[in-house]
């Protein structure tokens, strides 16, 4: 059975201990979607000068953030990797002239684990992740996209993981705050345009241009939006399986692509 992909708005790691309708639309996706044989997380939190998928059969947990309390450093979800998958996936890149090196020493970050966590709690299904390479431009993306979109008949959930608006430089502490009218307009624009499937609309917008400046300032967590896109055919859509703000300034606006 053809897997769906997913867009996934990750926030804050904040996010792995609390309950709500964010991590509850998690778990009902989880469970509306066939298992997958293993997931691919496209992920915000790796940019590398070209691309690379991780390699090791065992990756170790990253806890790539600073000034979070201790328990957020004990909590673990390890899962497996799964080398000759990740063989599969730069076999693919490779083919669709996008270079891809195999990585047996990166680990899983939390825009995977975090996100997996409340998805799939047993952590048994194997976990890659793909980096962002700095030097594609944003349409590309869809090509990287289209080019991993042969994995969703082999029965492997591709997901990108970053977030439609994400500025921290406007973060509010509070958690709760009335998202800013930017950030909201900037939300709404992106869904139309997905609606769409107006591909260099939406590759325009992770740059820096006037409709993005404060929704977009650096590309990383909007990237990964556009190579799930990208695997989507041509009768499949884009549907918001979770729509909501935290701190202000970030969306974790969620889509499933099928």
């Amino acid at each position: 059975m053809r897997m769906p992909a997913l867009f996934i708005g990750h926030g804050s790691p904040m996010n792995i201990f609390l309950e709500g309708p964010y991590a509850a639309d998690l778990r009902e996706q989880a469970e509306s979607m066939p298992r997958p044989a293993a997931i691919l997380v496209i992920s915000a939190h790796w940019t590398t000068p070209q691309l690379r998928v991780t390699a090791s059969a065992a990756p170790r947990q990253l806890y790539d953030f600073i000034g979070f309390p201790e328990e957020f450093y004990k909590f673990t979800y390890e899962t497996p990797g799964d080398p000759i998958l990740a063989g599969r996936i730069a076999s693919l890149l490779e083919t669709a002239g996008k270079p891809c090196t195999q990585d047996p020493t990166r680990g899983i970050d939390h825009a995977a684990w975090a996100i997996l966590s409340h998805m799939y709690p047993e952590a048994d299904i194997p976990v890659l992740e793909l980096s962002l390479s700095y030097h594609l431009p944003p349409l590309e993306w869809f090509d990287i996209g289209k080019a991993l979109s042969p994995l969703r008949e082999e029965g492997i959930l591709i997901i990108g993981s970053g977030n439609l608006v994400h500025n921290l430089y406007e973060f509010d502490y509070e958690m709760n705050v009335q998202p800013y009218p930017w950030a909201v307009a900037f939300n709404t624009l992106v869904k139309e345009k997905l609606a769409k499937k107006d591909k260099t609309a939406l590759a325009a917008y992770a740059e820096t241009v006037p409709e993005s400046k404060q929704a977009v300032p650096t590309p990383d967590h909007y990237l990964p939006l556009l190579a799930a896109a990208g695997t989507m055919e041509s009768m499949e859509s884009a549907v918001v399986f979770h729509e909501s703000f935290q701190n202000g300034s970030i969306a974790m606006t969620s889509f499933i692509f099928a």
